[in-house]
């Protein structure tokens, strides 16, 4: 889908002489396009709820919560944790997560416990009293950044905790030969090569959101303004 997208890029931008857009440049406004469609589905997501509560919301093929949610758990991981680079036994890293589901003390592939969600003050009026002291059977953790502690910290070593989590989509990454005249040529067997993760039902928005970014760069108010009103359009379609 990448070449797809930069292909209608350059085409929409030369027909209107907006200038040229590089691959670097390319690659960086699709990174950040592609981090804006992803987290737009969970406020997308939201929204579908709230009028599923009020039964407002379709079935079947118009069951647009449903679609939202399967893009959703495109992106979810379930792994085992390491150890974090220099600190003491029971305290982890999640690796490029954007939302944490639930972590699971575990032995082997049998689930042990649940591993509760804590904030560092509840942590501190937990331990003040041995009838709410976490303990194996009913531990918890303190979220801090990209490292999550687990207490006690009897729980500690790699492959002891399991984590669900949602991950962050790859960068994007168009990549290319260098020819002696002309454009560069895609080259998708590249090493790091990535495509976008997101729908193919999703180029028209990436198109549109890489144009806006491309526009502010160079500066061009036209191209900035055509992005925005297709971008408009697209969302009052949806409506």
């Amino acid at each position: 889908m990448i070449n797809s997208v930069r292909t209608t890029v350059l085409a929409i931008a030369n027909k209107n002489n907006f200038g040229y857009i590089s691959p670097n440049d390319f690659n960086l406004y699709a990174k950040q396009a592609q981090l804006d469609l992803f987290e737009d589905y969970f406020y997308a997501y939201n929204a579908q709820i709230r009028k599923e509560n009020a039964r407002q919301s379709g079935t079947g093929y118009a069951n647009i919560t449903e679609g939202l949610a399967e893009v959703i758990d495109s992106f979810s991981v379930l792994e085992t944790l390491s150890n974090a680079v220099g600190n003491v036994s029971n305290v982890y890293q999640v690796p490029n997560y954007y939302y944490i589901n639930s972590l699971t003390r575990i032995s082997g592939r049998e689930a042990l416990s649940e591993i509760e969600k804590v904030s560092q003050t509840k942590y501190y009026a937990l331990q003040m009293s041995n009838l709410t002291k976490p303990t194996e059977d009913y531990p918890v953790y303190v979220l801090d950044d990209a490292n999550i502690t687990v207490y006690p910290d009897t729980i500690s070593g790699n492959g002891v905790v399991s984590c669900s989590y949602i991950r962050y989509p790859r960068d994007p990454k168009w990549t290319y030969i260098d020819i002696a005249s002309g454009e560069p040529v895609f080259d998708a067997t590249a090493s790091d090569y990535q495509d976008f993760e997101l729908p193919l039902s999703d180029e028209p928005s990436l198109i549109m959101k890489i144009l806006q970014y491309a526009g502010v760069s160079i500066r061009e108010k036209d191209l900035v303004a055509f992005a925005n009103n297709e971008e408009l359009k697209e969302q009052q379609q949806e409506q």
